[in-house]
């Protein structure tokens, strides 16, 4: 299924049209079709900066941000390739540091779909080309690439020999194209194991970590090879090479010191760059990832709410999340009521992201998610009537449920908001508030 992509630029709008247009039938995972795309436009992916590759459930992307934050701190130049985009999608493509220009994108996309026509690529891996088309071409010291989906099968898989692997949590996501189970999903997300290359990992149940040692390389778990705590404002990283102190994450969430040790391990693994333990450090202030239990400042879409509601946006949507994120709630909310404002793609399970979080919840109000198949408002409020959450109604659109949660917390305690349920959504959110992804 092709993402939604639009542009400001028409020469960057006429391409993404023409991604658009891809055949959905392209949606099965395999390397044929990116491999045979990369030869035609020069093999660039064998032409990279040392690279460090990051598949997992949830998780993935905010160790990526920790690790660009440590390479960037430590003077390196560095290629990000992220998906999905939130407003614009030049975020999936970011170049020594700076996301890819309009006039960088309009012809490069135009190059390698004109490359593949004929192949039947998808909208995942034509952007996957595109990305690894311009880092092979600037110059950088090492490219961060983030799993698409799964690992084993992903566009991003054809990368020969990163420098370090590594597994973020792992949960129950996209069973159509990975396994109903962990242990299947976990083989999927081990795939991007390379022969002489570190596997970092995360520490996973019994039967989780022995599907992953199956992978036939060195792997580096949490609890037998590195390992991190918590005291009080400091995380604590210890391995066998000694101790690195930093400061707690500036990204919320309980889960995020996880994150963060993740990345220091996969880097503290690997030996083609050298980090010092202060970039390390400078990491858990440095990185930024959008929606990612982000308060929202002030702005046009949150103007409606009583002065000094706190406002919250996540990308979320399955049950790990949903559990993570409701430990996040706990903390940033305190004692305040929260009411939410959700949206969710119509392959995702409503019941398994909210059942987490509905002792902490309000109120609910159910959106669409524009330009997506998404639940039914009615559907989805339904669903989360049945967890025994208070349903307030539907909004046809973001702006409008805030007026009624606004109307609903006037004169009450002060409250707090949340806004959950896609990247997709989110996307929506930090548009209509003026705060886009840079």
């Amino acid at each position: 299924m092709p993402d939604f992509a639009r542009s400001t630029d028409p020469a960057v709008q006429a391409q993404l049209d023409r991604l658009t247009l891809l055949s959905p039938g392209a949606d099965i995972l395999g390397l044929d079709r990116i491999t045979r795309l990369l030869e035609r436009v020069g093999n660039p992916h064998l032409r990279l900066p040392p690279v460090l590759h990051v598949a997992g459930t949830n998780g993935k992307g905010s160790t990526c941000a920790f690790l660009r934050a440590a390479l960037e701190a430590a003077g390196l130049r560095v290629h990000v390739y992220s998906s999905p985009h939130l407003v614009r999608f030049n975020e999936r493509i970011r170049l020594a540091g700076t996301l890819i220009d309009d006039a960088t994108l309009a012809p490069l996309l135009a190059e390698v779909l004109d490359a593949g026509g004929d192949i039947g690529a998808s909208f995942f891996e034509v952007t996957t080309a595109a990305a690894f088309l311009a880092f092979a071409r600037t110059p950088a010291d090492a490219c961060v690439i983030e799993v698409g989906l799964g690992g084993r099968l992903d566009a991003t898989n054809v990368v020969p020999a990163p420098i370090a692997t590594g597994i973020a949590q792992l949960g129950i996501d996209h069973q159509a194209f990975l396994g109903d189970t962990l242990p299947q999903i976990a083989r999927e997300k081990a795939g991007i194991a390379k022969p002489g290359v570190p596997l970092v990992t995360m520490r996973y149940a019994p039967e989780i970590a022995e599907v992953i040692a199956g992978a036939g390389v060195p792997v580096l778990a949490e609890g037998a090879d590195w390992d991190y705590g918590v005291e009080g404002d400091r995380l604590i990283y210890r391995d066998a090479k000694g101790t690195v102190e930093t400061p707690l994450p500036t990204l919320s969430g309980p889960h995020q010191p996880g994150n963060l040790a993740l990345a220091i391990a996969m880097l503290r693994h690997q030996d083609a760059l050298a980090i010092p333990d202060t970039a390390l450090a400078a990491a858990a202030t440095g990185a930024r990832w959008p929606a990612r239990m982000q308060r929202l400042g002030d702005g046009p879409l949150t103007a409606p709410l009583p002065a000094g509601t706190p406002v919250w946006l996540d990308g979320g949507h399955n049950a790990a999340a949903g559990a993570a994120i409701a430990g996040t709630v706990a903390a940033v909310a305190a004692d305040r009521p929260c009411h939410l404002v959700l949206g969710m793609l119509a392959n995702k399970d409503p019941e398994g992201l909210i059942a987490p979080l509905a002792a902490r919840l309000a109120s609910v109000t159910t959106v669409p998610i524009p330009g997506h198949a998404h639940h039914a408002p009615a559907e989805l409020a339904a669903l989360v009537a049945r967890l025994g959450v208070p349903v307030t109604g539907t909004a046809e659109h973001v702006p409008d449920a805030l007026h009624v949660v606004a109307h609903r917390i006037a004169g009450a305690p002060p409250s707090a908001v949340l806004i959950l349920g896609s990247l997709y959504l989110a996307g929506v959110v930090l548009e209509a508030n003026g705060e886009l992804p840079d």
